[in-house]
């Protein structure tokens, strides 16, 4: 098994590209999107969570089947969230009716 090194310099560019979407983020959140807040803000930690399992957990040096298992789990995520987000979508949600 092979081992990479990386140098500094990612793992700098992964901070300031940390700090930069946490300060989109928040930034984000004063600006009145509507129904695009949520949206837009996930897009920005979609982004910051792929730096760092590229870099910090050196996926990006692997073989193919750890990006095959790398994809399959981002997808089961994909579809665990979207189900959720259906669900909640679909329900009847009757605020205070029930008191």
């Amino acid at each position: 098994m092979s081992s990479h090194v990386e140098p500094l310099r990612a793992y700098l560019a992964v901070f300031g590209l940390l700090l930069l979407g946490t300060a989109l983020t928040v930034g984000i959140a004063y600006v009145d999107l509507g129904a695009l807040n949520t949206p837009v803000a996930l897009v920005i930690a979609g982004l910051k969570a792929t730096a760092v399992i590229l870099v910090f957990m050196h996926v990006r040096h692997q073989s193919r089947l750890t990006w095959l298992f790398v994809a399959a789990g981002f997808v089961w995520f994909v579809i665990l969230v979207s189900l959720t987000f259906v669900d909640a979508l679909t329900r009847d949600l009757p605020l205070l009716e029930w008191s």
